[in-house]
């Protein structure tokens, strides 16, 4: 079924009243599906997170049983396999398979329904034609990092990918308790633990449960996404793989932080929390951030979308920053996410927005999604756009977060996100780099020292720290500049808001209003139609065309060549760009599990201070309206209305 059918209420970024913006938020929340729920319940009183044995439902022996020849279920000794060796007391089995269908690996790994993943051998032959595709000295000995979202089949997933790894050659692997780690302590752990790389566990913001989806990507020994040479190479590898090797091990007991050992083979079982958490306190002051959330005049909330980051809120806001505990909304990770679809955005994050829209709302709001990685930022009545928050965390970084004392190195974001950090850069007299979406490319540039903070305009955010996009990372960034702007601020004093800090940076910079408009779960023949439609239109373009009131300065599809590799990536988005510095860009998402989601970006610049507090629909009717025709999406793909504006 669709997630979000054509003509879903939808929720506007800018600062909006709060009677148009709950009434949006109502309607959208009546498109929100139902489903059952599995709950891991691990939090207490202590500052690490201490996981209560969990008593799951099991998937049924009948579903299970046709999961795959070598689950924890299934014996590997059947009589199909073959031993392949046997050594300190570790049996390797191979077990035969064929190719499967549908493999192709996009810039966030595998995404698919998790009753994909479910079919026989469908995982199995992913994990393996990865170390298919991997260089031997990358894991053969190695230690590899494991973790996921808590999503509805990640356990079971963590016994198969142990074992392949195993039967592989891998020689140690660090799981998170119960499978449970961010996206972002992933990296951090790989990176602390000079682990050969991770595997994430993971759909990251899209819905979870038995009818939902499931994912599953690799990062690097730097910590960063897997480059598209080695997931190109993984689907290759998946059209003939013939063969998965597994090792003859019982199921990982998850429940339980301690080391097994079989053969040379070994298995840890960590906190998922604590070195991602030392990590912070090294970046952030966090004593600093505590005189904030002490305040009796300061009231902050945090909605963990009962995802991942319910394993990180508590010991972090509450254990480390003396934050209320019932400033956590949601912090119980969930199977299903509690029914609910892990975006932090305003469509999907109704509760924290209404709340922050409320009459007499907290001072800070923010939200994370799924597996963490992505940020939501709210002050009372007032919504920050994630192009806004990068370029607003860089502009006061050096004054409010330790780790950039000495300044930034470099600022980047992807093509599709506002100029608004060009400003900053330009100002700062920082390098700047505009690449493609994906967080990996930022990942070059931060390994060769060229970038300390970027960010994507779907909300994600962060900076060298680690090699992935960080939404608690985010939200501690914002906290940090509200405690330094309010630091000499007296009991009674009115503190510098959110707002505050916003509408002085657009004074400063300029405001360069942005919106995106998503299209979801689009028949993909349609979609596809429509973008080769758009890039046969740009190739008989020239500047000087008029479209409307706006002249063309130019179009084309984007292409990024690494300025550290030297790499080429074509094909990224087709992009609209006016002499006003106005932009329209169409783009597909990899992000989904089925069909096509048509992702439009529109985007003024507008320097002049009397006009900063326009509705961003509004400021931006003409051009929306523009790319409307432009692209001729409601004859190319029956939609008519977007399911999520931000």
């Amino acid at each position: 079924m669709a997630f979000c059918a054509a003509g879903t209420a939808t929720l506007s970024h800018s600062a909006l009243s709060s009677s148009k913006l709950n009434e949006a938020a109502a309607a959208a929340a009546s498109s929100v599906p139902q489903f059952s729920s599995r709950s891991l319940s691990f939090l207490n009183s202590t500052s690490a997170p201490v996981f209560a044995n969990l008593s799951f439902r099991k998937i049924t022996p009948m579903t299970y049983s046709s999961l795959l020849t070598v689950t924890a279920s299934a014996s590997p000794s059947s009589s199909s396999s073959t031993t392949l060796t046997e050594s300190e007391g570790l049996k390797i089995k191979s077990i035969p398979t064929k190719p499967i269908e549908g493999q192709k690996t996009g810039t966030s790994g595998l995404r698919k329904k998790v009753r994909v993943f479910m079919q026989e051998n469908y995982l199995a032959n992913w994990i393996q034609a990865l170390f298919n595709s991997l260089p031997l000295e990358d894991y053969k000995g190695g230690v590899l990092v494991l973790g996921g979202d808590g999503r509805y089949f990640n356990r079971e997933a963590a016994q198969i990918i142990t074992k392949i790894a195993a039967g592989n050659g891998v020689s140690k692997i660090l799981v998170g308790k119960e499978g449970i780690m961010s996206t972002p302590a992933v990296s951090a752990v790989i990176r602390k633990r000079k682990a050969n790389g991770g595997f994430i566990m993971s759909a990251s913001h899209n819905p979870g449960g038995p009818e939902y989806d499931w994912g599953i990507k690799f990062n690097y020994s730097s910590g960063q996404p897997a480059p598209e040479s080695i997931t190109d190479k993984i689907y290759g590898n998946t059209l003939s793989i013939s063969e998965i090797k597994i090792a003859d091990i019982p199921d990982i007991d998850l429940t339980r932080i301690g080391v097994s050992k079989y053969g040379n083979f070994t298995v840890e079982v960590i906190d998922p929390v604590a070195d991602y958490v030392e990590l912070l306190e090294n970046v952030f002051d966090f004593p600093l951030i505590q005189s904030l959330l002490s305040r009796p005049d300061f009231r902050f909330i945090f909605d963990a979308m009962h995802a991942v980051t319910g394993a990180y809120a508590k010991p972090i806001f509450v254990d480390k920053l003396g934050a209320s505990l019932d400033s956590i909304l949601n912090g119980v990770p969930l199977e299903d996410f509690g029914h609910g679809h892990p975006d932090p955005n305003l469509t999907y994050a109704k509760d924290l927005v209404n709340i922050l829209y409320s009459k007499d709302g907290p001072d800070f709001g923010a939200a994370s999604d799924g597996d963490g990685d992505r940020n939501m930022i709210l002050g009372r009545g007032f919504f920050v756009t994630p192009s806004d928050s990068v370029a607003i965390i860089a502009a006061n970084a050096q004054a409010a977060i330790p780790y950039f004392q000495t300044g930034p190195k470099g600022l980047a974001r992807s093509m599709p996100t506002s100029g608004a950090l060009d400003r900053v850069a330009q100002k700062l007299n920082l390098p700047f780099f505009e690449v493609p979406t994906g967080w990996k490319f930022f990942g070059n540039l931060m390994d060769a020292g060229k970038l300390s903070i970027c960010g994507e305009e779907s909300f994600g955010t962060g900076s060298d720290h680690i090699r992935e996009k960080d939404g608690i990372w985010a939200v501690l960034a914002w906290l940090s500049i509200i405690a330094y702007r309010n630091k000499d601020k007296k009991s009674g004093e009115k503190l510098v808001s959110v707002s505050d800090v916003v509408k002085e940076h657009w004074a400063t910079y300029g405001r360069n209003f942005f919106s995106r408009y998503d299209y979801e779960e689009c028949e993909s023949e349609g979609a596809n139609k429509m973008i080769g439609y758009l890039r046969d239109l740009i190739s008989s373009s020239k500047a000087g065309d008029k479209y409307g009131n706006y002249v063309l300065q130019l179009a084309d599809d984007f292409t990024y060549t690494d300025p550290v590799d030297g790499s080429v990536v074509s094909k990224q988005g087709v992009r609209f760009v006016f002499t006003d510095g106005s932009r329209i860009i169409f783009r597909l998402s990899g992000t989904g599990s089925a069909g096509a989601t048509v992702r439009i970006y529109i985007e003024q610049f507008e320097p002049d201070v009397s006009k900063h507090d326009l509705d961003a629909q509004d400021a931006l009717k003409s051009l929306i309206d523009l790319a409307l025709s432009i692209s001729k999406l409601k004859e190319f793909t029956g939609r008519e209305k977007p399911t999520v504006i931000t």
